[in-house]
């Protein structure tokens, strides 16, 4: 698993901040507005990319490479994106530039040599649906898995140990933890990508994944501020309504931000809401009711503020260049994946020129941008960072109905699973040992409906467990993630080697917490 790791290590510690100058900036506003640019590029190369990926670049910024795209714009940094068809965010995903760490480690050093600047490099890496680099890292298991262990140690050893393979790729921002409270339900829209639903858990998992991430020189970022849990619209499409009172907020919504903020948090991004208590109809993204006077006064954040994906439906209902000067203006410091890159540029431009966005502004910006690029840095991953994840893997399993002392299953198992599973199927098989007619499992994850579920002995959700409420089994598990090391804790419930500790961390129809 850690295969791709192994030598990189030197090379982390010795490059992860470097920068060679390629081109003495001549334009001082362009190297400020750079400097509050985030995009995204195509090609899994700094310096060399395909034909479709040239073409791409030239509509996106009018450059063919990303190291030119960093080197015309002086960016301030640069997000490496991967396109899945079962990711929910994948549609403001539209290229693949990750592939594994060598790859990733390869792109980054080129990315930095082009830079006449410090760059932050991020991606988004919260684990469970969405995950960018999945080959050759040691996957986490999902947020609620951390919510359903309730070990906020287990929690910040687990961060910190991907922190530490995230910065040997040369990745010094993470988009994550998802600050979300989920509402009644659990919240459909990010399901599994939060940690739970009560405030002061939240809270607590929040604060230690910062922990983690900050201790490995990655700087984390909160989302989506100022809540996305309490809402069934889905911002990427839409701009959700989130209809709760302002003491409701306070209650709710505001412990984990603030927890994540007291521990050290280098970003907030904003979500693209339309928060009635707040500001009622302005996406909070271009509100500076959200992003400066409850953010920054009353909760005393002091780090770099970050769009959410400019490319995003809400977003996109201003032209590009209108869209990033209203959201510096509303105290967005870094403008995440412009639909159009020159466009984006050219706006601020005009609007620092024309005396519209004030330089004081844009420089606040860049100085902070400045300040969280001075903070981050490679350490050298751990030897087996598998161990301390795989601790809080086993933590999470819940049992929500069946019994919970001995072997669930005896004699040989078939394992089912709903269309798309295949991948988790297989290593559920291979970490039972055993297969052929007998006791049947069922695996469900993100996305599957009622009618995914079959008779079977045993049905298990790899997502959010809601659609266990569902299932007639008699025997009903989450693990709320399905990656190797969930699926290798699950096998150890099932065949009595351990217990399953978890609970849920929402509410399930008709179904306890745990029924252990």
């Amino acid at each position: 698993m850690r295969r791709h790791l192994v030598g990189l290590v030197a090379l982390a510690l010795l490059t992860a901040c470097s920068s060679v100058p390629t081109e003495k900036p001549n334009n001082k506003d362009e190297v400020l507005v750079g400097q509050v640019l985030m995009p995204y590029a195509y090609g899994s190369d700094a310096t060399r990319v395909d034909e479709a990926s040239a073409k791409a670049n030239q509509k996106l910024a009018g450059v063919d490479t990303p190291a030119e795209m960093v080197r015309k714009f002086h960016l301030g940094g640069l997000i490496l994106v991967g396109f899945a068809a079962e990711d929910p965010t994948g549609k403001t995903n539209p290229t693949t530039n990750v592939e594994n760490p060598e790859q990733v480690r390869a792109l980054t050093d080129g990315l930095r040599k082009a830079s006449d600047t410090p760059l932050l490099i991020g991606t988004d890496q919260e684990y469970g649906v969405v995950t960018r680099v999945r080959d050759g890292v040691t996957l986490l298991p999902s947020a609620m898995a951390f919510g359903a262990a309730a070990r906020p140690d287990l929690t910040e050893r687990a961060w910190k140990a991907a922190g530490d393979e995230l910065a040997a790729m040369g990745i010094n921002v993470n988009f994550a933890p998802v600050a979300d409270t989920l509402g009644p339900g659990g919240s459909a829209v990010l399901g599994s990508r939060a940690f739970g639903d009560d405030p002061a858990k939240n809270a607590a998992q929040v604060a230690a994944a910062v922990r983690g991430l900050r201790a490995a020189g990655v700087a984390p970022a909160l989302k989506h501020f100022p809540g996305h849990g309490h809402t069934t619209g889905d911002s990427h499409d839409e701009l959700p309504v989130v209809a709760q009172t302002r003491e409701q907020w306070e209650r709710q919504d505001r412990p984990p931000f603030a927890a994540g903020i007291e521990a050290g948090a280098g970003l907030v991004m904003s979500g693209h809401l339309d928060v009635k208590a707040f500001d009622p109809g302005r996406p909070a993204t271009f509100s500076s009711k959200v992003m400066t006077t409850v953010l920054r006064d009353e909760l005393g954040f002091q780090g770099v503020t970050v769009t959410d994906a400019m490319n995003m439906a809400p977003a996109m209902k201003l032209p590009p260049g209108e869209a990033a000067v209203q959201a510096v203006l509303a105290g967005n410091d870094l403008l995440l994946m412009p639909p159009d890159l020159t466009a984006a540029r050219d706006g601020l431009l005009a609007a620092l020129k024309d005396g519209r966005l004030p330089r004081a502004r844009l420089v606040e910006a860049a100085d902070r941008i400045k300040a969280l690029q001075g903070t981050t840095g490679a350490k050298a991953p751990k030897p087996d960072a598998a161990a301390d994840v795989r601790a809080a893997a086993a933590a999470s399993i819940t049992i929500l109905r069946g019994k919970c002392d001995g072997a669930l299953v005896t004699g040989p198992v078939t394992v089912t699973a709903a269309k798309g599973r295949d991948v988790a199927k297989a290593n559920l098989t291979k970490a039972l040992g055993r297969s052929g007619k007998g006791t049947t499992v069922h695996l469900v994850g993100y996305g599957d409906k009622p009618s995914d579920l079959v008779k079977a002995d045993i049905t298990v959700m790899m997502d959010q467990p809601a659609l266990l409420a569902e299932s007639d089994s008699p025997t009903l598990i989450a693990t709320y993630s399905s990656s190797p090391l969930s699926m290798s804790a699950l096998a150890d419930v099932l065949t009595g080697k351990a217990k399953a500790p978890g609970r849920s961390p929402i509410e399930v129809k008709g179904l306890p917490r745990s029924a252990c």
